[in-house]
């Protein structure tokens, strides 16, 4: 299964890509909105890794455009990001459905990792 994360942080990136990729996912990696719309659109990934603050488009847009897209209504994407939602965060990130929204400091790698495979029904080890 294909794992898109679209995060400007090559740090954080690289870190998760690592992690996914031990547990047997295949990784795209984007490090701004724009790049990761075109990745994502090109590659059709079964989930998406996002991050809401990023240079050139934020993720909210990014996850506004997805959806507009045709076939990008139905790939599950988590927000991965240190934005506190607000009630605005709240309207807008429940108009575009994604699956959870999770906030960088509470998530240790592995934890994301178990994340993704629950989102995609994924059991133990097989990927």
């Amino acid at each position: 299964m294909k794992i898109a994360i679209v995060e400007d942080d090559e740090i954080q990136s690289r870190s998760l890509a690592k992690e996914l990729g031990d547990n047997g996912f295949t990784v795209l990696q984007a490090f701004d909105g724009a790049e990761g719309l075109k990745l994502v659109e090109r590659e059709r990934p079964d989930l998406i890794l996002l991050d809401i603050l990023m240079p050139k488009m934020d993720g909210m847009e990014f996850l506004k455009r997805l959806r507009e897209s045709s076939g990008g209504n139905d790939i599950p994407v988590i927000f991965l990001t240190v934005v506190k939602p607000d009630d605005d965060i709240i309207r807008k990130v429940a108009a575009y459905h994604p699956a959870f929204y999770l906030m960088k400091p509470d998530w240790r790698l592995e934890d994301i990792a178990a994340k993704v495979k629950e989102v995609l029904k994924i059991d133990g080890e097989r990927t």
